[in-house]
Order: C-alpha cells, then sequence, then structure tokens
C-alpha cells in the first residue's frame, strides 16, 4: 500500500498480527505456568521498575495467580539493584514498588519473593572515585558497571545456584531495544536447550527465559496501560514518570515513525559520565517544578564530566601522573595519569556533601533525609585516606562538618597513625613549595607509625623502598624522562660482544 505524500507514517496497531492484546497474554500466561511447572528450578525475575521488567513481572504474578495454591511450590525470588546513585525519583519508585510488592505476595500467598541488592561498600561509586580515587567513568574505562550492577545481582544468583543447583532468569529483555541486543538474542537462541530457555553466557547453571522479547515498545504500553498492576503500583505513574524524563513532555503510543515512543527514554545513575549528558534528569527538572531540587544533582554530575576549552573530555590536571601503584606508564611517550590527587577528591567530596545539604534544606518533605552518599561509605572513605594512601591528617571528619554544620560521627582512629594537623603544617613549611617532598615525607612517617605497634616488623623495609620508589623524582617531567629511558633501553638492539672466536685481533 502506498501512503500518500504529506500523511504521516502511523505504527502498526499492537498485537494486531497475532490475535490482539487478550490473545497474546492468554498464550503468554499458559507458557509461563507451563515451565514454571515443569520442574523444581528456582526462578529469578529482574526487575528494575522500568516498563519492560514491569511488564514481565506482571505476566508471571498473572500466572502464579491463575495457579492452585498447592501447585505454587517454588520461589520466584524478584531481584532489583539499586547502585546507591541511581535517579532518585526513579529509586524512591522502586523501593515503593518492592514494599507493595512484597504485601502483596503474603496477602495472595504467593511464592513472590522480593529483594533489594546494593553493591558491597568497597565496590560503591563514591568509594571508587572519592576514595580510591578512580577517574570518573569513561567509555575506555568503565569501571562502575561491573561493580555496581552486575557483581551484586552474579552475587544473588549464585547463591540460588549453590543452593539449589540451577536457575531459570527471567529477563524483560527485547530485541527492539537495539541492534546489537536483537544480534545477542538470536546467537542464544541457536543454543536453547529447551522451548524458550536460551543458556546464560556469564553464569553456568542458569537460563534465560524472555517472555516479551519480540514486543516492541507500543506493545508494552499497551499491556501496561489496559492491564492493571497485580502488586497495587499504579503504571500510569510509571507512564508519568516516562513521560517526564522526555525532553518533549510528550509521550504518545503509536504516532508517525518521525516521534519517538515514551520508551525511548533511559534512567540510571545520577552520576553516569559515559553519556555526553543526563537527559532523563534534564528532562524531570525541566518538566516538573516539585523535581527543581535536583538540579544541584545535575550541575555535580556536569562538573564530574571534565571538558577542556574544546570540549573535549580531559581531567589530567585533577589526576596524579603516577598510577595507583606508583609506576610510570606512558602511550605515545605521553605520561598515562592515574588517579585523582588529594586536593581533587577532597574537592569532590565537598562538592557531594554540599549538594546533599542543600537538597535536605531546600527540598520538599520526601526528600530531607536524603543520602547522596551513606555514612558506610564515609567510614570506607575515611579509612582508604588515612590507611591505604597514608593522608594521615584524617581530613574527612573535618570535610564533613565544615559542609554539613554538624559533627561527624566516627569515632577517632588509631592515634598510632594519624598526625595532628600543626604537625602537618610543620612538616609542609619545612617541605616548602616541593609537594612531591612533603608527600613521600608523609608516606614515610605513615608507613614507620603502622609498623611501630607491631611485634614482628616482617616487611618494613620493603614498605619504605616502595615509598621512596614512588617519590624519589624530582617532577613529573623527571619522571616521563626517567620512564622514556627506561623504554628506550628496552627496545634498544643489543650489540656483539667481543670475544676469542669474534675478535681479528693478533693472540
Amino acid at each position: 500500500m502506498t501512503v500518500p505524500l504529506g500523511m504521516p507514517a502511523r505504527r502498526a496497531t499492537p498485537f494486531k498480527d497475532h490475535g490482539g492484546l487478550a490473545n497474546v497474554v492468554n498464550q503468554l500466561i499458559e507458557e509461563i505456568q507451563e515451565l514454571y511447572l515443569a520442574d523444581r528450578v528456582p526462578w529469578v525475575v529482574g526487575y528494575s521498575g522500568g516498563k519492560d521488567s514491569t511488564s514481565v513481572l506482571q505476566l508471571v504474578w498473572y500466572a502464579l495467580q491463575k495457579l492452585p495454591e498447592e501447585k505454587r511450590t517454588k520461589p520466584v525470588h524478584v531481584i532489583s539493584t539499586d547502585t546507591l546513585v541511581e535517579n532518585p525519583i526513579v529509586a524512591s519508585w522502586v523501593t515503593q514498588s518492592l514494599i507493595t510488592m512484597e504485601k502483596a505476595a503474603e496477602e495472595e500467598n504467593l511464592p513472590i519473593k522480593p529483594h533489594r541488592l546494593t553493591p558491597e561498600v568497597r565496590d560503591t561509586f563514591w568509594v571508587g572515585l572519592i576514595g580510591k580515587g578512580y577517574p570518573a567513568p569513561r567509555p575506555k574505562f568503565r569501571w562502575c558497571t561491573e561493580r555496581l550492577k552486575i557483581r551484586p545481582s552474579n552475587k544473588f544468583i549464585r547463591e540460588v545456584v549453590r543452593d539449589h543447583g540451577e536457575t531459570i532468569l527471567v529477563l524483560g529483555i527485547r530485541k527492539a531495544e537495539s541492534q546489537a541486543r536483537a544480534r545477542a538474542m538470536t546467537r542464544h537462541e541457536k543454543h536453547r536447550v529447551r522451548d524458550r530457555l536460551s543458556p546464560n553466557g556469564n553464569l553456568p547453571n542458569s537460563l534465560v527465559y524472555s517472555p516479551i522479547e519480540a514486543w516492541t515498545n507500543d506493545e508494552v504500553w499497551t499491556f501496561l496501560m489496559q492491564r492493571p498492576n497485580p502488586w497495587g503500583h499504579n503504571n500510569k505513574d510509571l507512564l508519568t514518570m516516562y513521560q517526564g524524563a522526555s525532553s518533549d513532555g510528550e509521550c504518545p503510543l503509536v504516532v508517525d515513525n518521525t516521534t519517538p515512543s515514551c520508551g525511548d527514554s533511559r534512567f540510571g545513575c545520577w552520576t553516569c559520565t559515559l553519556v555526553d549528558q543526563d537527559k532523563s534528569m534534564s528532562a524531570m527538572i525541566q518538566n516538573d517544578e516539585e523535581k527543581e531540587w535536583m538540579q544541584p544533582l545535575l550541575e555535580l554530575r556536569n562538573k564530574l564530566d571534565v571538558r577542556n576549552e574544546e570540549g573535549r573530555r580531559d581531567d589530567k590536571h585533577l589526576r596524579d601522573w603516577r598510577k595507583m601503584n606508583g609506576s610510570i606508564q606512558l602511550f605515545n611517550d605521553q605520561v598515562v595519569h592515574g588517579p585523582y590527587t588529594q586536593e581533587s577528591r577532597a574537592n569532590w567530596l565537598r562538592e557531594l556533601l554540599n549538594a546533599q545539604t542543600w537538597v535536605r534544606q531546600n527540598g520538599p518533605e520526601s526528600v530531607r533525609e536524603i543520602e547522596l552518599i551513606t555514612m558506610d561509605e564515609l567510614h570506607e572513605i575515611r579509612r582508604l585516606w588515612v590507611f591505604e594512601k597514608h593522608e594521615v591528617e584524617d581530613l574527612l571528619p573535618q570535610i564533613y562538618e565544615e559542609e554539613t554544620g554538624t559533627k561527624f560521627p566516627g569515632g577517632p582512629l588509631d592515634e598510632q597513625l594519624t598526625l595532628a594537623g600543626d604537625e602537618m603544617d610543620l612538616l609542609r613549611e619545612v617541605c616548602g613549595d616541593d609537594g612531591l617532598h612533603f608527600t613521600t615525607a608523609r608516606e614515610l612517617l605513615a608507613v614507620e607509625r603502622r609498623f611501630r605497634t607491631m611485634t614482628r616488623r616482617s616487611g618494613l623495609f620493603e614498605e619504605l623502598e616502595k615509598t621512596i620508589r614512588r617519590g624519589y623524582y624530582d617532577s613529573k617531567e623527571d619522571a616521563e624522562q626517567s620512564a622514556l629511558r627506561r623504554q628506550r633501553e628496552k627496545t634498544a638492539p643489543e650489540l656483539p660482544l667481543f670475544d676469542e672466536e669474534t675478535t681479528n685481533a693478533s693472540s
């Protein structure tokens, strides 16, 4: 059929080619029931609170509701990973949804068990960036995804596999999301061990079931708007949240091909620097006066995405020219910078605490207790600064009090490992403008103090030697030239040695 010029192209009617919404839903409910009853393998449903995972969980819920209670024999774990830096609006939505879900499942006697997963304290975003000094994530240094999202969920799944031998993951992945996702799903389909169950390449003894893999964005929204949420969380509120995250503030479901569906909205970590800009948070602030309190978060996120005058990402001036272990690494004869300096990390902490304090004082009642960084993270950052980085002046309590106006609720550290402020001032005065000399002397003092109270001082000289090796350069330029010399020595051709067989000299 030919579309007349000037007429907008229309998307296909959702589910039209499959007998309509009711027919598709009934078929999937039967399929889910059949898979659920086929064995004793527990299920793990991935739930982010977004449209796709909500659709999948609703289908599973419907299927279990229609089963007799005596056949609801195996658990269905619903896992939601909170990175602790999620968009606050989405994080609040998901948390409330899990609470509502747990209560509804108990009332209906369903074997659905919600779980909110979080990364280990040592793996959180702020411990990595402020504590260890990892630079803000980049596509070529994507240190956050593994630590914040993958490890918590994989740990839970491995525990289920350990207890039951295997598990089935029920996910809201769809081929229409992207070409890369479609290719990956098609590739796994070839190795299906049972109808609709694909192998999981990352986790052994786990299979993946994706009931809505062929649905389009419009079909997802049609289902959510026409089928009520069974655990009592209003899907129209979910639609409003997506709508508010669209730059144009509109969310049509069946329109011309030039108009994006609200399903194109993306939620994620508010600190994410893997993208050029946080479009969803910007749109939320723009579209809703009640969300303007997130402006300090957006500003901090943009500061993390450090750019030079040409608009290119460049944060070298904030980072040490040595790697985490003190070594000098070259790329194209240029020094590869390492972690954020002490000054940079202290500034990032100040910025974060300042934003948190402002939101608590000026935001709506619902965010007066918001934690942009948890106390557990602050304690871990303090430990890393003093014990791992040998920053024995112990600055964190002072920074916390200055930015929040309240005393830091942490007890004193080991007095043997910290130095008073006046002692640090004296050391700085002696070292003058030589910052490298100061940090080296400070670390030597920290190493000596740490070993002072030990009965056996095995390893003392090795630690002192490491410290001296890290700081024996005169400057960054001296370190760069030393690294270049070592590099040339490694690549220089070997010359033959003269001996009695190679020389023509007379005996």
